[in-house]
């Protein structure tokens, strides 16, 4: 498999969780009551699944490779990103204080969850476009087959030593779970 594509493929399974959070979101502003499992869940996801895993393969592997066949970091489409999963970091670093604040009975937090969720999910939303159709894209005119695939294995290598045996397909199952709830 492509390293390109394995990406793509998670990004599917994360505008997926963003439209769940949309849901829960939508819920919440009229009237619902959060369930508190389910958002611990979802700060789960994007803390172990986005950032820990993909973000990190990114960064650590596509990252420095594109780097090596000339494409820009600074002032290019790789100082975007990073510049981007540093945004996506703060905006759900702040939705998740605020919700142990929640859980621990402030409930005056949840103007302060809101919108830094919906901040989170409209820069991941506009951030996968532009990975998906200018920065991939830029990827596969610069790697070639045996490259795409020996970074596909790190990705894998990185996936078992880093998150863990069975973890991914764990947030997988998730997902299809809390789909089955919220849409």
């Amino acid at each position: 498999m492509k390293a390109t594509e394995n990406l793509k493929e998670e990004h599917e399974g994360i505008k997926l969780m963003l439209k769940i959070m949309e849901k829960i979101i939508a819920d919440l502003e009229k009237g619902k009551d959060l369930q508190i499992e389910h958002f611990e869940q979802i700060i789960d996801f994007i803390s172990g699944f986005v950032e820990k895993c993909h973000h990190m393969k990114e960064e650590g592997i596509l990252f420095p490779t594109l780097e090596e066949k000339g494409i820009m970091k600074k002032g290019g489409p790789i100082g975007m990103m990073l510049h981007e999963h540093q945004l996506g970091r703060e905006f759900s670093r702040n939705f998740s204080n605020a919700f142990i604040e929640y859980k621990n009975g402030n409930k005056s937090v949840l103007p302060d969850i809101l919108s830094n969720a919906k901040d989170y999910i409209q820069l991941l939303n506009s951030h996968i476009e532009k990975e998906n159709d200018v920065l991939f894209v830029m990827a596969n005119k610069v790697l070639d087959k045996n490259l795409q695939s020996e970074m596909f294995k790190a990705f894998e290598k990185y996936e078992e030593d880093v998150i863990g045996a069975g973890k991914h397909e764990g947030y997988h199952k998730l997902l299809r779970e809390l789909k089955n709830i919220y849409l």
